[in-house]
Formats: structure tokens, C-alpha cells, sequence
């Protein structure tokens, strides 16, 4: 397939929907029918693209998405989502009216917030509220029962407020050995006991627990990592109940091909010097893209091979040691399939000593993002509604703006 692109930079990423679809049908399949998905699309969509993975999540069985912060939700409200929207993480007090007014509903741990949210919303206001619970991530959430049931009985009492939901995150569900989350499980159960009646979603499940602990269903899981094909750890790899399509890659084209002798230096601090007559390629893309200079060594690939990176990679371009002249225009795929090679997600994490949640997120917005339906690039337009993207996919009819 030749990507043609629409920027003016010879770098781009590329957005597999069809593969992003076929996890979340997969990962829906997996789960009890009565179970609704949240797809989690904060931080852009863990760098993949807000609305598109939205909608794509949506037309494939998800019941609505799940941002961390205020400013996300109203960007998918303003890209045409229309889904049940859950912010995860902290809103400030004075900021609830205008959830209340696009319908997005908001996480509480704290009682004193909600005499300050409550203050905030007018009559004809409606704020849906998500109890968290901290039954041992230690981050935020309510701690004890007194906490719980002061928070439930305010929430009741004020005509503008609904409780929608309650929910907890687990610290170690990516982990085989389950002592520590079976004991925060314990904790949000016993909690679950304590409310006077039982809101709409009640949600504990990640990934990592959605795909192997059948006992923290509930009637809600949040799904983020494995909707976007990486697992969410590398002890669970072998334990996965179905194989995951990584969504995201990477790809350049090379603008400069040299041909140099023995003794050459390579880029800042000349740490590379070449062995012998070597042919080197610039590609447009650097750290100020995401691609850290630690990845110095790291192979990608050109027509099916591998090559390795030399020198340091700067701000903007680097280079790579080709094993024969390939003229300017070269694909070069950085992440991703080339060939019958690859370079995954978690090569590239295990190169820079992180997870592989963290990859994709730091490819900079510098990096245009193009998006592949039925094979092939398409635009697909922030205005287009999850229904009309169903019809769309079922008919395999193209995106239309």
C-alpha cells in the first residue's frame, strides 16, 4: 500500500481502525453480553486520535468512552460524540455546569467538592456522578465507609445530582499472581454492601482484568490498552485469550542517501564512526517527535529488512546504516510491519526501559496521523456520529466529510 499523504513532511503515523475495531469486537465477545465497555480515550486517545478511535470503538459494540480530564470530554462533545462520556479523574468544583450542560458525567471522591459543585449548578441543571473508591492504588478515591455513605447521602439530597456510578481501579491487575487485587476486590465489594441502593455502572475492570479476571466484571469495564492491540503487560502476554492488533505505526521516507568511507563521524558528539564504506539515510524525525535519543542503535525497517540507527538522533532527523544505495523517498517503518519483520510497540518500550503504554503517547502532534479503513487511508471527519459510522462499516461504504 503507498500512503499518500496530505502534509508536507515525509513522517506520519498510522491508525489501524480495522484492527482497533476487531479488538474491541474481540474483547466484547470475551466478556459477558450484559457488560458494557468503556473505551478509555484520554491523552488523545493514548496519542491515536480522540474522535476517530471514538467512533470506531463506538461502531464496534462500546457503550461510551472514558477521558481523564474536563477538557477531553468537551472535545469529543465538540467532535460529535454523543455517547455516555465518563471524566475518570478530578474536575475543579466551579467547572460542573458546564458538564452538567453537554451531559458528561463526573467522578467524585471528596464531600467538601460536592458542597462547592452543588453551589455551582442552576434549576434546570443535571450532574451524573461516579464514586471513586481507593481500595489500594493510593492515588484518589474514597477510603472508608464513612466517606462512601456521606457522599452517597449528599449526593441524593441535592435535586441536581444523580449517582450514575461507583467504581475502583486495581494496582496490579496486569500481574498473574492475584493476592493484591483479589484483596482490593474484597475492599470495593464490601463497599458495594454498604450503599443504600446500587447506581447504574459499578466498574472495576481494566484491561489486564477485563481479559483474565471474570469475577471483577460487574456491569462495566473500562478498556484502553488492549482496545489499541498492545497488552498491558508482558507476564500477561502468553495468557492473552485472543491475539491483539497493534493499531499504531510508525513510518518516514528517507531524504538523503551518502555513500562514505572508512573513518566517517556520525551526528552530535560523533559517537559513530563508520568501519568501512557504509551508505547512510537521513529520515525527518526526532526526538522533538517522540523518537528519544535513546533509541540510538535501534533497528527499523526498510524494504523488509533491518537496519540499525546511528549516531544520535536529533531534534529532527537521524540516520540509519543501509546495506546498499536506496534512493531518496525509501519507505522506512520505525513501528510496524514491513515485509515479514516488525517492529512492535514493545521492542520499541523495551529499548527505552518503559511499558508500552507510554510509546504512543509521546509521539508528538508534530506527527500527522493517518487513518487506515478496509486497508486503505481514509479521512474520517470529527463531525461524523457513531451511528452514522456503524452504518458506514456495515455497508463498507468510504467515510464521507
Amino acid at each position: 500500500m503507498e500512503t499518500q499523504t496530505q502534509f508536507f513532511r515525509d513522517t506520519w503515523a498510522e491508525i489501524n481502525l480495522d484492527h482497533l475495531y476487531e479488538n474491541v469486537k474481540n474483547i466484547k465477545g470475551h466478556i459477558p453480553e450484559e457488560v458494557n465497555v468503556f473505551a478509555v480515550v484520554k491523552a488523545n486517545a493514548y496519542g491515536h486520535g480522540d474522535v476517530q478511535t471514538s467512533l470506531t470503538a463506538l461502531a464496534a459494540g462500546a457503550h461510551g468512552v472514558a477521558v481523564a480530564f474536563l477538557d477531553e470530554a468537551i472535545s469529543l462533545r465538540r467532535g460529535g460524540i454523543t455517547s455516555p462520556i465518563l471524566v475518570l479523574g478530578a474536575t475543579r468544583a466551579k467547572d460542573v455546569q458546564i458538564a452538567a450542560r453537554l451531559d458528561i458525567s463526573l467522578t467524585v471522591f471528596q464531600r467538601e467538592w460536592l458542597v462547592e459543585a452543588g453551589g455551582q449548578l442552576s434549576e434546570g441543571d443535571h450532574l451524573n456522578l461516579h464514586i471513586k473508591c481507593d481500595t489500594g492504588m493510593g492515588r484518589v478515591g474514597v477510603r472508608t465507609v464513612e466517606e462512601l455513605k456521606g457522599i452517597e447521602k449528599n449526593i441524593h439530597a441535592h435535586p441536581q445530582f444523580g449517582l450514575e456510578g461507583i467504581f475502583t481501579h486495581f494496582a496490579t491487575a496486569d500481574e498473574l499472581n492475584d493476592d493484591y487485587l483479589d484483596e482490593q476486590l474484597k475492599r470495593f465489594e464490601h463497599m458495594l454492601e454498604q450503599l443504600d441502593s446500587l447506581p447504574v455502572y459499578i466498574h472495576s475492570s481494566n484491561s489486564a482484568a477485563a481479559l483474565r479476571k471474570t469475577n471483577t466484571l460487574f456491569n462495566a469495564v473500562r478498556v484502553g490498552i488492549a482496545m489499541y492491540g498492545l497488552t498491558p503487560s508482558m507476564e500477561m502476554k502468553p495468557e492473552l485469550p485472543f491475539p491483539l492488533k497493534e493499531v499504531f505505526s510508525l513510518h518516514a521516507r528517507l531524504i538523503h542517501t551518502k555513500e562514505l568511507g572508512a573513518g566517517e563521524k556520525i551526528s552530535y558528539g560523533a559517537t559513530y564512526e563508520t568501519q568501512g564504506t557504509e551508505w547512510i539515510g537521513t529520515i525527518p524525525i526526532g526526538y522533538a517527535d517522540g523518537w528519544l535519543r535513546k533509541l540510538q542503535g535501534q533497528d527499523v525497517l526498510v524494504e523488509g529488512k533491518r537496519v540499525p540507527i546511528v549516531g544520535r538522533i536529533c531534534m529532527d532527523q537521524c540516520m540509519i546504516r543501509l546495506p546498499e544505495y536506496r534512493p531518496t523517498g525509501t519507505r522506512v517503518t520505525l513501528i510496524g510491519n514491513q515485509g515479514a519483520d516488525t517492529v512492535s510497540m514493545d521492542e520499541i518500550a523495551g529499548k527505552l526501559d518503559t511499558i508500552n503504554y507510554e510509546i504512543p503517547c509521546i509521539i508528538s502532534t508534530r506527527v500527522p496521523r493517518i487513518y487506515i479503513r478496509n486497508g486503505e487511508p481514509t479521512e474520517v471527519s470529527n463531525k461524523l456520529l457513531s451511528t452514522g459510522i456503524q452504518r458506514q462499516w456495515e455497508n463498507n461504504d468510504q467515510f464521507d466529510e
